[in-house]
C-alpha cells in the first residue's frame, strides 16, 4: 500500500511540473524588467531591448 503511495506521488510530482512548465515560455534568454519611470506597466527585455505593456509578458518579443 505506502509503495503505491510513493510511485503515485512521485508520479503526482512530476504531472504538476509539466503542466507547470507549459505555462510559462520564459527561457533563460528573455530577462523582462519593469520600468516604472516610463508608466506603471511598462515591461523592458534586459536581453533583446523589446518594449511593451500590461500584464509581464510570457514571450520574447524578438522571437515574433
Amino acid at each position: 500500500m505506502s509503495a503505491l503511495l510513493l510511485i503515485a506521488g512521485i508520479a503526482a510530482v512530476f504531472i504538476y511540473q509539466w503542466f507547470s512548465k507549459r505555462g510559462s515560455t520564459l527561457t533563460r534568454a528573455c530577462r523582462w524588467r519593469m520600468d516604472r519611470s516610463v508608466a506603471p506597466d511598462f515591461w523592458r527585455c534586459a536581453a533583446c531591448g523589446a518594449e511593451t505593456r500590461g500584464d509581464e509578458p510570457r514571450a520574447c518579443m524578438a522571437q515574433e
